[in-house]
């Protein structure tokens, strides 16, 4: 019986892509419908209303969604729809779509995702739980009503469990513990690996861990949780395909990625900002393999009954200062170390286990001279879109901190 449904389930080629319009989500968005399946996306482009109110554009320029979706059918024949829905706000509406369409699977993209936006205030604090944790539980609410057997695909963060290893790999999110019972009865059992948001953002997402969990274990949801590494990169195959399907970079302090900053400010010859020490290591992933990530997560769902499945996103891990040498000297760049606006160790170790994607197909690709390249070309095309004053990082964690903003060029000297 569970083969049938597995089967029934992996032959619906209808997804819903939750926050279809973003870094992550567009380029999902289109690679899934190159694969052949039917895409609609769900998003009310609450992250083009962010970039009003911070007043930063993508440094590529992004053309409005429904140009987006025609030029995708222009260059492949192949038709995305939209519909405009606030998952958080508006439940019947969200109910009622997944009853009319009826997928095989749901992909959450539909969070706030900047640790340094959910920090700047305490609205931005509030806002990033009332978004995220409300449309989380909403999309589980409406899943479980509707009777149907819909595989949720969730993009999550590595970074719910800090950054420090215990002097362990990180496992795919069970830990194998044993018990001592109070007659002295040794009892092996598995539970989630233990959190340690460091940010506002990052503890919506160690909640989404538990209401999955109660969710899997009380309506059976088949869920697959991709605790993804930091993704870097621009385009994938499809985004490449016209510049109307060209995907955001983020530059700015509060959503640009780290490497992908770090390519963009040497780009402009601006300097390499480096928080603190550099000491920081955190995990990586090219955008490419995140959609094909997603596909392979689409097409091996858990059992009907299963635990929640959970994926460690990411290929390899580096050293935040290492990375900024890399890409200094490919680039002639100069560094400058500046204040930390994270409350964060200043350096620590990290080791993680991704055994799960490897087994299922995953071809890693890892950092290379050419890609890091390929960035660094898209950031030359479209500088003169930049708006330096937006590149610090100015949202801090705690009122006594300060953000740091590199002096001018003349002065700032290469501290490698």
């Amino acid at each position: 019986m569970t083969y049938e449904l597995n089967q029934k389930l992996y032959l619906n080629k209808k997804i819903l892509v939750l926050g279809g319009d973003g870094f992550c989500g567009w380029p999902t968005s289109l690679h899934l419908s190159k694969q052949g399946y039917e895409v609609v996306i769900i998003d009310n482009l609450s992250r083009r209303n962010i970039d009003n109110e911070l007043e930063v554009e993508s440094l590529t320029p992004i053309r409005t969604l429904g140009e987006r979706i025609n030029s995708w059918k222009e260059m492949t024949g192949s038709q995305i729809r939209h519909i405009n829905l606030n998952l958080a706000e508006d439940y019947d509406r969200l109910l009622q779509v997944i009853n009319e369409e009826k997928p095989g699977a749901i992909i959450h993209f539909a969070e706030q995702r900047s640790a340094p936006y959910s920090m700047k205030s305490t609205r931005h604090k509030r806002y990033t739980v009332n978004n995220n944790m409300n449309a989380t539980h909403n999309l589980l609410c409406a899943i479980a009503e509707s009777g149907q057997d819909i595989h949720l695909v969730h993009l999550g963060t590595m970074g719910v469990y800090g950054y420090g290893t215990a002097g362990v790999k990180i496992p795919e999110g069970y830990l194998d513990v044993e018990v001592t019972t109070d007659q002295g009865e040794r009892v092996a059992q598995q539970i989630l690996y233990p959190t340690n948001p460091g940010s506002v953002y990052h503890m919506t997402k160690s909640q989404d861990q538990l209401l999955f969990q109660y969710y899997n274990k009380n309506d059976q949801i088949r869920i697959t949780d991709l605790h993804q590494g930091i993704v870097w990169g621009t385009n994938t195959e499809e985004t490449n395909l016209d510049e109307r399907l060209i995907n955001r970079f983020d530059y700015d302090g509060d959503y640009g990625t780290v490497l992908n900053r770090f390519l963009m400010q040497a780009a402009l010859d601006y300097p390499i900002t480096v928080h603190g020490t550099g000491g920081q290591t955190r995990a990586f992933i090219h955008i490419q393999d995140t959609v094909r990530c997603i596909q392979l997560s689409v097409e091996n769902p858990p059992e009907k009954g299963e635990r929640v499945m959970i994926f460690n996103q990411m290929t390899e891990t580096h050293r935040v200062e290492d990375l900024a040498k890399m890409v200094a000297e490919l680039t002639d760049g100069e560094i400058a170390y500046v204040p930390n606006p994270r409350n964060e160790a200043p350096e620590n170790e990290l080791h993680v286990k991704n055994d799960l994607f490897i087994s299922k197909g995953l071809n890693p690709i890892t950092l290379n001279r050419g890609l890091l390249e390929e960035v660094t070309e898209v950031a030359r095309r479209y500088a003169d879109r930049a708006d330096l004053s937006k590149i610090p990082a100015r949202s801090v964690w705690t009122k006594n901190q300060q953000a740091g903003v590199p002096e001018k060029r003349e002065t700032v000297t290469d501290q490698t």
